[in-house]
């Protein structure tokens, strides 16, 4: 069970730069599909990997599909050694991006991203175009179907 409430909170609250990418994204701009965690795009400058890695602290972050024991702790310097995480936290699976593909990096996307609130916290939404784009981009078979249905959410609001 994802609690995105909780998630966004405690990124928004912690003055966390990133931007909702992935299927959430795709659901704000009005996908029919549901997922199961919360994809963001965080900034990599140094002190946002530090607010990155202290906000996330609360939520017990772990390697999702790790085995259980393994020697893992999220702070700045793994979080710098390091581009992207798939998480399991307290509040649900998380995937933390550094860039994505396209060469979709924090400042492209910020550029063009739509401020939206959600849960009562001022959040950035990657656009449906830049979505399209990363999805294509990534070429995976999972993201086929929900390119078409976000190409046919294009259209209809032109």
């Amino acid at each position: 069970m994802i609690d995105y409430a909780r998630l966004l909170a405690t990124l928004v609250d912690g003055n966390v730069d990133f931007i909702i990418v992935g299927g959430v994204a795709a659901t704000f701009h009005g996908s029919a599909r549901f997922t199961s965690d919360l994809d963001i795009l965080y900034s990599r400058a140094d002190h946002n990997l530090a607010r990155l890695a202290q906000a996330l602290t609360v939520l017990d972050p772990y390697l999702r599909g790790a085995p259980a024991g393994l020697p893992f702790h999220l702070d700045h310097k793994t979080l710098r050694a390091g581009l992207n995480f798939t998480l399991t936290t307290s509040a649900g699976p998380l995937d933390l991006l550094g860039d994505m593909a396209g060469g979709f990096d924090y400042a492209t996307v910020r550029a063009r991203a739509i401020k939206v609130d959600l849960f009562g916290r001022p959040c950035l939404v990657i656009d449906l175009e830049s979505l399209i784009r990363a999805k294509r981009a990534a070429g995976r078979p999972k993201d086929l179907e929900v390119i078409a249905e976000l190409e046919v959410i294009r259209e209809e609001s032109r």
